[in-house]
């Protein structure tokens, strides 16, 4: 633990929480205890839908303000996350090297673990199931104009297709507002029936809203035409290929992670005005194809190089993924310049050009990768609670773009 953290932790109030919840889709109970400051962003959000949220790599303010937050390049902004904002510990994965600030373990001087750790991907999920979703439609299994229905019978007269699904233009609703987090569990199927009932948001392609039913669908339409569940067919056709070797989906009624990791911390979904606890510990296997992956920083990058770089989809495929974009600045969390496609959106860097990528947010943690145009590589940046608001946020965003921009701005890092 820095000096400045340990400073923070005897100036401020502490408390111990301990909440209890009960899983849906999984009947997974979770018990979170730890100590806490009480501080940070409060509000009554299942971690379902802070998971499943855009996030951090689709966080980012006007060119301007990247340009300044840069500061002094990659290892500047990680520690600062530690030192001055209070992420109990931070890393940042770029081209083979690791920068990692702060402790493991609140309470411990264990640093932060490297590249080969594990941590959950939340939403950058998202990505690796519209891969997978290319897969079928390079492989002819799957149309992209087709309406869904015909792959998932649920949306019987919903006339959605797999496009407007894949750019988050289908105008179904968030699901994981409608669920009861005290009962379950849920299935998938039971999941989209409360999105239908709800109804439409707007007509499918009249207008764009990120909407975590989207990717339960397409986890639908993996499982209906591949002939497996997804989990299975996205391990063999993206894991493998790319020799992701440490990433996995969890198993049902697996609440830890596997290897090594760092603990992580933030507010109970159970009793989010109850301090700060550790919330490592999560049904994972629920969070299902929009969000439920488990990865290493190492192979987060392998899997942006692989799938830009081809090796895991035909040029084409790629292509559709980056080119048939929506123009999303200014909308949701995203800024100006923004574009998102098929589960992967785009930022402008300060340097000029723009990366590709996804990024997720748990209560216990926020992750993002994205891949760099014009040679610049892939970067992973991840911290051990939430980081995607205020100065967490811009110096998390300062350290993707010090990475991805080192050498054309002369940073160092």
């Amino acid at each position: 633990m820095s000096r400045e953290m340990t400073a923070a932790a005897t100036e401020t109030e502490t408390r111990t929480g301990t909440a209890t919840l009960t899983w849906p889709r999984t009947g997974t109970t979770v018990t979170g205890t730890g100590a806490g400051t009480g501080t940070g962003r409060h509000g009554r959000r299942v971690v379902a839908a802070a998971l499943l949220a855009p996030a951090l790599f689709a966080t980012a303010v006007p060119v301007a303000a990247a340009r300044e937050a840069l500061g002094g390049g990659v290892r500047h902004q990680v520690d600062l996350l530690v030192e001055r904002d209070g992420v109990p510990g931070a890393l940042a994965h770029v081209n083979g090297r690791t920068f990692t600030a702060g402790t493991a373990e609140l309470g411990t001087d264990r640093p932060i673990v490297g590249a080969d750790a594990h941590f959950r991907l939340a939403s950058d999920t998202k990505a690796f199931t519209a891969a997978a979703v290319m897969r079928l439609v390079a492989d002819g299994k799957v149309r992209l104009d087709s309406p869904a229905r015909r792959y998932v019978p649920q949306l019987a007269e919903n006339p959605v297709t797999v496009r407007e699904l894949l750019k988050q233009r289908s105008g179904l609703p968030e699901y994981s507002d409608l669920i009861d987090w005290s009962d379950g569990p849920y299935t998938d199927e039971d999941c989209l029936a409360l999105a239908l009932a709800k109804g439409q948001d707007f007509e499918p392609g009249s207008d764009w809203a990120y909407s975590n039913t989207n990717y339960l669908v397409l986890g639908l339409v993996i499982d209906n035409t591949s002939g497996e569940d997804y989990r299975g067919y996205i391990e063999r056709t993206v894991l493998r290929p790319l020799g992701l070797r440490d990433t996995y989906w969890p198993a049902p009624g697996e609440p830890t992670l596997r290897g090594p990791h760092a603990r992580d911390y933030g507010h109970h979904p159970a009793d989010p005005e109850g301090g700060v606890v550790d919330m490592t510990e999560l049904p994972g296997h629920g969070f299902g194809p929009s969000g439920g992956l488990v990865s290493t920083p190492k192979d987060l990058n392998a899997f942006w190089e692989g799938l830009f770089d081809g090796r895991l989809l035909p040029g084409w495929a790629v292509r559709q993924m980056t080119d048939d974009t929506t123009d999303v600045g200014g909308l949701d969390v995203y800024p100006q310049g923004s574009r998102y496609g098929y589960g992967v959106a785009s930022i402008p860097l300060s340097c000029g050009g723009e990366y590709w990528g996804h990024g997720g947010d748990l209560p216990g943690n926020s992750v993002g990768g994205s891949h760099a145009t014009t040679g610049r590589g892939d970067v992973t940046v991840s911290t051990t609670t939430a980081a995607a608001s205020g100065d967490r946020l811009r110096h998390l965003r300062g350290a993707v773009d010090a990475a991805l921009c080192t050498g054309r701005q002369g940073v160092s890092q």
